[in-house]
C-alpha cells in the first residue's frame, strides 16, 4: 500500500467528517466546501499525487467551493435579525393582562400573556393599572412592549 493510496483514504474519511458536520448543522454551509475540497484532494491522491499536490489542491478547491457556494448561503439566508412568529416574537399580538402596574415612563410592570409572566412596558410612557387588557407590539430583548387594548377595556365598562 503506497503513500498516496493511504491520503486518498485519509481525504475521503475527513470529506465524509466535513459532510456529516455539515448536515448536522444546518443552515451554514460553512463545512460544505471543506467536504468538497477533501472530496477532490481524495480522487487526486487516489490518482497518484504527492501529499503537498493533495494539500494543495484540498485548500484551492475549498476555496472555490467556498465562493460557489455563497450566492447559495446568501439566497437562502433570510437576513431577517428577529422574524415574526420565533422565539419571543410569537408573542406579538397576543392579548396579555396587567399584573403588576406599569409605571409612567421607563418604569416596567408585569403582563401575563398566556402561562407566562413577562417585564412589560409601554411604547408612549403612559401608566396602566394592574388588571388592565394590553397587547403585545413588539419584544426588546426580555422585556414586551405593550399598548393599552381599549376596546376590551370599553367592553369591561358595559353594563350587563
Amino acid at each position: 500500500m503506497d503513500n498516496s493510496f493511504v491520503w486518498a483514504i485519509i481525504w475521503a474519511l475527513a470529506a465524509a467528517g466535513f459532510g456529516i458536520g455539515e448536515a448536522a448543522v444546518a443552515g451554514t454551509f460553512f463545512l460544505l466546501p471543506f467536504a468538497v475540497g477533501a472530496a477532490v484532494a481524495s480522487i487526486a491522491s487516489l490518482a497518484g499525487a504527492p501529499v503537498l499536490v493533495g494539500w494543495l489542491i484540498f485548500a484551492v478547491a475549498s476555496g472555490i467551493s467556498f465562493f460557489a457556494v455563497k450566492p447559495l448561503a446568501a439566497k437562502l439566508d433570510l437576513d431577517l435579525p428577529d422574524p415574526m412568529g420565533f422565539g419571543a416574537n410569537r408573542l406579538v399580538g397576543h392579548n396579555a393582562t396587567v399584573i403588576r402596574a406599569i409605571g409612567s415612563g421607563d418604569v416596567t410592570g408585569q403582563v401575563r400573556v398566556g402561562g407566562e409572566v413577562w417585564t412589560a412596558m409601554t411604547q408612549t410612557g403612559t401608566a396602566l393599572p394592574a388588571g388592565a387588557a394590553v397587547t403585545i407590539i413588539e419584544v426588546k430583548g426580555n422585556r414586551v412592549v405593550v399598548e393599552a387594548d381599549y376596546f376590551t377595556e370599553s367592553l369591561k365598562e358595559l353594563p350587563s
